[in-house]
């Protein structure tokens, strides 16, 4: 019986942001010293705002937003010099975690997916720079379907795009109001802490 596997990407596919602080790994700890941006502003003037507001949700895009916003936080740069640092210092993988599901992928009972809340910049870079595009069918993101996770509409969509199948997706996710959004949509629907969540799950300790 085919099964869709479905995985979130921060806290789950990369180590970063994670619903815990005490598990977060920071991509901004020496943007003060490297760009000349306080991260504390950073954080409440950009993300916080137009990034949550209007980036992750596809209203702008980021590099519009951060044209807004960075003047205003001492950054004179290219804003797409700033989008690359920012990218590339929060894109370290769960190789463990990867490596697994890379297994799984060789067998005819599984289908592969990730829900996560991005804006397109960033799903394009973890579709192709991180090279996710190579083991995932497709990157279901906040941005490209107007809502976030925090939605039962994203997983509507993701349902739809991925057709049926002999039981629920399977959803790995780091944070507790996301599951309990995605288990109202029928998803089976696991909280990530750790990767002990992942291998020491029944279906898929049955496939490793």
């Amino acid at each position: 019986m085919t099964r869709a596997l479905v995985f979130d990407v921060d806290g789950v596919l990369v180590h970063g942001y994670h619903a815990r602080p005490d598990r977060q790994r920071r991509w901004d700890e020496n943007l003060l010293i490297d760009l000349g941006v306080d991260p504390d502003r950073f954080r409440e003037e950009f993300i916080f705002d137009i990034f949550i507001k209007k980036v992750v949700i596809g209203e702008m895009a980021l590099i519009e937003a951060l044209d807004k916003r960075l003047p205003g936080l001492g950054y004179k740069g290219s804003p797409m010099a700033f989008a690359q640092y920012w990218l590339a210092n929060d894109s370290t993988l769960n190789t463990e975690l990867l490596d697994a599901i890379r297994t799984l992928k060789a067998r005819s009972d599984v289908r592969l997916f990730i829900a996560t809340n991005q804006d397109h910049m960033r799903a394009q870079w973890l579709w192709q720079t991180l090279g996710l595009g190579e083991i995932f069918e497709d990157i279901f993101y906040s941005a490209r379907i107007g809502m976030t996770k925090a939605h039962k509409g994203f997983f509507a969509f993701a349902d739809e795009r991925m057709g049926r199948f002999d039981q629920p997706p399977l959803f790995f996710d780091d944070t507790q109001k996301v599951i309990d959004v995605a288990q109202t949509a029928g998803w089976d629907a696991v909280l990530f802490d750790t990767n002990d969540q992942f291998f020491a799950h029944p279906w898929v300790k049955a496939r490793l």
